[in-house]
Parts: structure tokens; sequence; C-alpha cells
């Protein structure tokens, strides 16, 4: 579904993605792993139209994207779960969901796929009136995957679902990527947490310096030694 080749990006003179290539499969869930400064967010706003990059191909169900704006990418199927979750914190969990469906104009759909997200996190539903800057952690990553949903995407970024969220929420993100999964909905997961990409991947690739430096099964993670050395510079 996603192809990326011999991706370029820099900031100035700063070259943030090196010749970068891989791939995610359609129906499928991919993780991008790496440390902090490795690229993986920069990753996820390029193939966003956040970003320009200086070389290279993003091929979304064989149609080039690079270079496109951030609204047409939305349109063609791709939307993001941004890092830090994002919400519009002044604003009500409602107005956050309907704001994702920016894009569309199918206002039977919206009401029917605001339904759908209220139905896969009841919480949301009975505080969809209060402000999502008072919500806790993990109540607003519910709100920021809930509103990328309201975009009706096939292909799903989420950028470090799990990051400053407690470990039994967690536990509850895990299972809510695998449903989502389970729904039909290809998936490009960035993490830190090498935990939880092997629970939900089924291909993993590493990230390091703006190149990639690993590709492989993601059940193997924990216990692949070209990880600890890549990885985690063992």
């Amino acid at each position: 579904m996603l192809a990326i080749r011999h991706l370029k990006v820099s900031y100035g003179i700063t070259q943030v993605l090196r010749d970068v290539t891989f791939e995610v499969p359609a129906g499928k869930i991919v993780a991008l792993l790496g440390g902090n400064g490795s690229g993986k967010t920069t990753m996820l706003n390029t193939l966003s139209g956040l970003v320009r990059s200086s070389s290279g191909s993003i091929l979304f169900e064989g149609r080039e994207c690079a270079g496109l704006s951030a609204d047409r990418i939305v349109r063609h199927g791709i939307a993001q779960v941004p890092q830090g979750r994002e919400v519009w914190p002044s604003m009500s969990v409602q107005d956050n969901l309907e704001l994702g469906a920016a894009t569309r104009r199918d206002w039977a759909g919206i009401r029917s796929d605001m339904h759908d997200a209220y139905e896969m996190f009841p919480k949301l539903a009975a505080d969809k009136k209060r402000r999502a800057g008072s919500l806790s952690g993990g109540e607003q990553q519910m709100v920021a995957i809930a509103r990328a949903l309201m975009a009706r995407p096939r292909c799903l970024l989420m950028d470090e679902p799990s990051a400053g969220l407690a470990p039994a929420i967690v536990g509850d993100m895990v299972d809510t990527i695998l449903a989502l999964n389970k729904r039909g909905l290809t998936i490009l997961l960035v993490e830190q947490n090498i935990g939880v990409a092997a629970a939900v991947a089924e291909h993993a690739y590493i990230l390091q310096g703006g190149e990639i430096t690993f590709s492989g099964a993601a059940a193997g993670l924990v216990n692949n030694p070209d990880v600890l050395r890549s990885y985690l510079g063992r």
C-alpha cells in the first residue's frame, strides 16, 4: 500500500533522512523504531505532507504523493495520529472529532463515523462536551485516534501512541491498535517501545541516524542481537 523509495529529507544543511527505502503492505501493521533524533517523526511528517522531501518517492497505492499538500494526502487516504496527541485543548472532544473530518462533505457518513468513534471509545461519548485539554493523557490519545479516523483513512500513521501512558493504559492502546487493524486499517507505527512494536506489528524497521539499519520480523525484536547493537548501541 505504501512504498518509500530512496527518500531524503533535509532541514537546511542538516540531512535528517538519508536514502530511506521501506514498504508497508496493505492490511498489515509495520513498526518503525529508533531512538530520539533518529528521524522517525520527520518520516511521518513527510508522509503526511507537513515536511517536503528533497528527493525520493512516496507511493501510496501506486500513486506518487511526494510533494502533495497535507490536505490532499488526507483526501487520498492517509491520516496521522501525531506525537504528543496534539488535541485542540480549549475545544470540546466533539469539536476535535468534527475537525478530523474537515476534508469531507458527506454529512451522513460523518455522523455515522462519529457514532462509530464513540462506540469504540465509550469514555469519549460520556465526555464529548468536555474540553479536550482537561482529559487524561490516555483519554487525549483516544481523541487523537478518533479524530484521525474521522478522515476515513485506509492507512493510519501513529507516532509513539504509547509515550507517556501508564503501563495499564499501554495495554489498552495495544488492544486498540490491533482492533483498528482487524477493521482493515493498514498501520505504520512509530515507536520507541520495542515491546509494543513486537506485540502488534508483523514486520519492523529500525531507523538510526536517518538510515534503515534493520529489517525483520517484529516478533523477534526483543531477543535479536542485531537489534541490541543497532537500536540499543550494544
